[in-house]
């Protein structure tokens, strides 16, 4: 086309019809984001005002969520079934196969027992495994939900479901909701903070605790146990706070001026987190200190300040993986310390729990019981500590992974029983979690499976329901409780009601 033509082209009548509908499009659509990006300024002025008001009556100030990332198994640590006993190595049923998509087992796998022993514990008579001894003697301030049930089979996904409501990448993760729902109750201290340990991070990486389409300043703070707890927190060499606080006013008078230019609400997001940051210079370092605590809360925790693990450097951990490991155990005893400082949700992440049996290091018989050797005495004493100190009926605890695992044997490469390398694989359709302390009933089973553990037989839990029960214990109304995003009412629990309260666990 010559440039005559073209000009012509654009002079014509049907030219202006042509595109007309585009440019009046782009103009709604323009006026939709202008309005999503002024209630996201508004929400990023008011989250530095503090505590916000619940839309019900809470019974929970704060959330403690313990994830074991990679997903323990059920059969092994809460479903007792015998029957798989009596199955044990014959072939897998058809029932159990057809339909199904599965991670790694192929053709017809041998169902495997239970590999450890059970008994009922508390007044409750709840079936506990011999791995989870100190677990099973506090069982009666938990409820142990055993069907739950997720429809994401692949680790990634079905961590981003269960903590962000959605199995694909964007959106906010359950702490960020909580902390813009909430606000925070310590100025100096991140609402919403994050604890690693198990050597890596969870597969679906930091998008896990991110703040998705809300104001960045409702995202997750990871913290380390030693060094810095706050990366790049300090001040730089030759800086001391007085000239920290001059760059930081001016800093503030340049955003703010372009925040009057653009009304970008994450301008407003940078002013709050520069002035958190330098807050936090001072308040941090004295919470983290977990050398402050007594010898015997450290004791009761297995928590040793200032440890360092090697597997937290390894390129495979689990190798190293050793059952006083105390690095767990300190990130509980921060939880309960930034709890007690008014850190509205604290979140523990803990990587090496998924047990295939393929390789060395991942297998249920050998690094299961280490894994809950590092684990069950740190989560017992944080349930106790808290009760101890008044903490524990307005503090949320939940525990849990992203899936459960199969009643029958990964066999992708073993077929056969060998020492070291025992495993299953990943099960979307029934497994465990429990809850304890903030607005839960103690000492109650919820839910029944099949005498293989394989579906549930009685009331089936949803991720939408884990989600909805949570936010409701806090004061957050689930169905009602949104966040304005692309001309949407965007929720945790999705854009329908399926997920219920479970209010027969809530007093």
């Amino acid at each position: 086309m010559t440039p005559d033509v073209f000009r012509l082209t654009n002079q014509t009548r049907r030219h202006l019809l042509q595109t007309a509908g585009l440019g009046i499009g782009s103009m709604a659509l323009q006026a939709l984001l202008s309005k999503d990006k002024t209630e996201a300024a508004d929400e990023a002025t008011e989250s530095s005002k503090g505590v916000r008001p619940p839309m019900l009556a809470p019974r929970a100030k704060r959330v403690i969520y313990l994830h074991m990332a990679g997903s323990p198994s059920q059969l092994e640590l809460f479903e007792h079934k015998p029957d798989l006993q009596k199955l044990h190595m014959q072939d897998c049923p058809a029932s159990f196969l057809e339909g199904k998509r599965f991670a790694f087992i192929k053709g017809v796998p041998k169902i495997l027992a239970g590999q450890f022993s059970f008994a009922q514990y508390g007044e409750s008579g709840q079936w506990i495994s011999e791995l989870l001894p100190h677990f099973a003697s506090v069982v009666d301030k938990a409820a142990v939900i055993r069907t739950v049930q997720t429809d994401q089979f692949n680790h990634a996904p079905s961590q981003l479901f269960i903590h962000t409501g959605t199995p694909r990448l964007g959106n906010p993760s359950l702490g960020s909701w909580i902390n813009y729902g909430l606000g925070s109750v310590n100025e100096n201290l991140p609402g919403f903070v994050v604890l690693l340990s198990g050597g890596k991070t969870p597969d679906a990486g930091k998008s896990l605790w991110g703040s998705g389409f809300l104001p960045s300043v409702y995202q997750g703070v990871q913290c380390r146990t030693a060094g810095d707890p706050v990366l790049y927190l300090s001040d730089p060499a030759g800086m001391d706070r007085k000239l920290r606080r001059r760059m930081l006013d001016t800093l503030a008078q340049m955003n703010a001026a372009e925040f009057e230019r653009s009304g970008d609400p994450e301008t407003q997001t940078r002013i709050s987190q520069y002035e958190l940051a330098y807050r936090m210079q001072t308040s941090v370092p004295e919470v983290m200190d977990i050398s402050k605590e007594p010898k015997h809360i450290l004791e009761m925790y297995g928590a040793q300040p200032g440890y360092v693990s090697p597997a937290e450097s390894a390129d495979d951990p689990r190798v190293l993986y050793k059952g006083d490991d105390p690095t767990f155990p300190n990130n509980c005893l921060l939880a309960r310390r930034l709890v007690e400082s008014g850190v509205r949700f604290v979140q523990l992440y803990d990587w090496g729990w998924d047990h295939h049996g393929s390789s060395l290091g991942e297998s249920i018989d050998e690094t299961l019981p280490i894994k809950c050797q590092q684990s069950d005495r740190a989560i017992a004493a944080l349930i106790r500590d808290l009760d101890q100190r008044g903490l524990l009926d307005e503090t949320l605890i939940v525990w849990g992974g992203e899936f459960g695992r199969t009643p029958m044997m990964q066999n992708n490469v073993n077929t056969e029983l060998k020492k070291g390398y025992i495993g299953r694989d990943h099960h979307p359709y029934a497994f465990t979690m429990w809850m304890a302390g903030g607005g839960i009933k103690g000492g109650t089973a919820y839910g029944k499976t099949d005498e293989f553990g394989y579906y549930p037989v009685e009331s089936p839990v949803t991720i939408r329901d884990i989600q909805a029960t949570i936010l409701s214990a806090m004061g957050l109304d689930p169905y009602r409780f949104h966040y304005l995003y692309q001309g949407l009412n965007n929720r945790l629990i999705g854009p329908t009601d399926e997920g219920k309260v479970l209010n027969d666990l809530l007093t």
